[in-house]
């Protein structure tokens, strides 16, 4: 250590001007989530008790509102039943009923009843699925195999 010189005081550093600490405020509290809805499946009642499962199967409710969705393209046919479903239980009805129509026989155009195996898929999306208890298929005075009943929740007043 002979030889070690000692360096000249480095200058201060400028004076920081402290901001202040914005106080922290109580976050509000997270909302829970809504519990998970069980799957809807074409004929499967997770929604409703017993009896009104065996009145929707064999068409018993009587049917508030129809919706055709006969030729219209699956844009139209998303948009025209959300906006059907979200009336229907505004209007405070319970059961009613969405044709979708069988679809061309298979081969002519190599699908089969594409609206008819799109709709119950859509009503089991987020978008539909908090409004619905269940869907099954109808009765054949009703369009059979081509329409579904669903059965809508009550409408909360408050």
């Amino acid at each position: 250590m002979r030889g070690v010189k000692q360096i000249a005081a480095l200058p201060a550093p400028p004076a920081v001007k402290s901001r202040p600490v914005p106080r922290a405020e109580p976050h509000p509290a997270p909302l829970t989530p809504a519990p998970a809805l069980p799957p809807l499946a074409l004929d499967r009642f997770a929604g409703i008790d017993r009896a009104n499962a065996e009145r929707l199967k064999r068409g018993k409710h009587r049917v508030e509102a129809r919706l055709d969705l006969h030729g219209m393209t699956q844009d139209e046919a998303h948009r025209a039943l959300g906006g059907f479903i979200r009336a229907a239980r505004a209007d405070g009805k319970r059961c009613v009923l969405v044709i979708t129509g069988r679809g061309a026989p298979k081969g002519l155009d190599g699908r089969a009843g594409v609206l008819r195996a799109a709709v119950p898929r859509w009503l089991d999306e987020p978008e539909f699925r908090p409004h619905l208890l269940a869907i099954a298929s109808a009765q054949p005075r009703d369009g059979g195999a081509g329409a579904l009943y669903v059965m809508l929740r009550r409408t909360r007043a408050g």
